[in-house]
């Protein structure tokens, strides 16, 4: 069975929270912004959620770089997601290209043979 994955995507207006296992989704919820929330009331979710579901919980934040992502204080001053016993986050900048992408260009020259 897979891993529970919590997607969180914190807005000035809502924080949008999916909990998800596979392709079942276990929770929706809109809760009010980072900005009108107790300081560790994001990592105090995920940590119950871990425990509720007595397993480890990969969580992604999808948020901005205007300071909604650290008002949740689930990442670090430099923008790394936070891992405990509990929790592992990954942040996720919109509109960032993430990872190294499909390398088509590098694959097109193997076919070829090309050095």
């Amino acid at each position: 069975m897979s891993r529970p994955v919590l997607i969180l995507r914190p807005t000035p207006l809502a924080t949008r929270v999916l909990l998800r296992r596979g392709q079942r989704d276990l929770l929706r919820a809109e809760l009010p912004p980072p900005a009108q929330t107790h300081p560790r009331a994001a990592a105090t979710l995920l940590e119950g959620l871990s425990l509720w579901l007595q397993e480890r919980l990969s969580a992604v934040l999808y948020a901005d770089a205007r300071g909604c992502s650290s008002a949740l204080g689930l990442c670090d001053g430099f923008g790394f997601g936070e891992h405990t016993d509990h929790y592992e986050v990954e942040v996720l900048v919109p509109g960032r290209r993430h990872g190294l992408g499909s390398f088509r260009d590098l694959r097109q020259l193997a076919v070829r043979g090309e050095p």
